[in-house]
């Protein structure tokens, strides 16, 4: 099967913002790490990598509530 230019144009973009997403995510998870914060559900959001318009998500999924206050200390301690 023959794909397009146009596809292949497509596939290549996707596939860009793909290993963006990816190394940001890594990098955060490492940062996270370092503040002793865990995100056991951060991934990128595949479907927003073909997203034109939005462009790529980190989905940073959902933590319990001494996570969500190491992430507080965190964030207070940077700014």
């Amino acid at each position: 099967m023959k794909i397009s230019p146009g596809r292949r144009d497509t596939m290549t973009t996707t596939m860009a913002k793909l290993r963006e997403a990816d190394d940001v995510c890594r990098r955060l998870i490492v940062a996270l790490g370092k503040a002793d914060v865990l995100l056991p559900s951060l991934q990128v959001d595949l479907s927003s990598c073909a997203d034109e318009l939005v462009g790529p998500l980190l989905d940073l999924g959902r933590c319990n509530l001494p996570t969500a206050e190491r992430l507080i200390a965190a964030l207070d301690d940077g700014s």
